[in-house]
């Protein structure tokens, strides 16, 4: 069943070690259709992966189609899921700037255009939550930022992004390490300069209204 969606997280899971967000087996991609989820079964290496070996689950988490167990993170996505009834899809990374941030318990400022773009501010950090806990995702609804696609470091474990579908996700996680990465190199290197909160919001509309071709 919903093997469109099944190819969707496949290819953004490939993204993940592609972009160099993840080591292992850590991370995971969700996605949502009507009342069902595809998510990344636990501890499966990426090379083992494939559209047909991904977890089907319901809302309430339990598993619809499958062998093999789903994410310990299914939990916090099903919360997401459940509360932001826009978002499709959904990334987990340890990708390793934001992460270091997220070690630090620290926010990454809005120093970047790029962020403003996607975001509209910067990525924010949530307060300690064990890993696999369902409570991840609440703190998701209430702190993360952005519009379209959202964000958030969690403090002393990785990043979640989520958007309207898989690969919106991936892009967010890709960038969220990329600010990470310019970010920390800035602040050794000097003392950057965070861009103001009204700027963040022009830029965000901006893009979010001209960027890119019509459909």
């Amino acid at each position: 069943m919903l093997e469109e969606l099944r190819e969707d997280v496949y290819q953004a899971l490939m993204g993940l070690p592609e972009n160099g967000l993840v080591m292992g087996t850590s991370g995971n991609v969700s996605g949502k259709k009507d009342n069902h989820v595809v998510i990344k079964p636990s501890g499966v290496a990426y090379d083992e992966l494939s559209p047909s070996n991904l977890v089907v689950v319901d809302l309430s988490g339990e598993v619809i189609e499958g062998d093999l167990r789903p994410s310990v993170d299914t939990p916090a996505h099903l919360h997401i899921y459940n509360r932001v009834a826009d978002l499709r899809g959904i990334v987990h990374t340890h990708s390793t700037y934001a992460t270091a941030f997220a070690a630090m318990g620290r926010y990454i400022p809005l120093y970047l255009t790029e962020g403003g773009d996607l975001f509209g501010t910067g990525i924010p950090v949530s307060d300690y939550v064990p890993p696999g806990d369902e409570a991840i995702g609440e703190q998701f609804y209430v702190k993360a930022t952005g519009d379209d696609i959202k964000a958030l470091l969690m403090k002393q474990h990785g990043v979640f992004t989520a958007g309207p579908g898989p690969k919106d996700a991936l892009k967010g996680a890709v960038t969220v390490e990329h600010i990470a990465k310019v970010s920390y190199i800035a602040e050794n290197g000097g003392d950057p300069e965070e861009l103001p909160a009204e700027e963040g919001e022009r830029l965000h509309k901006k893009y979010m209204n001209n960027y890119g071709q019509e459909e």
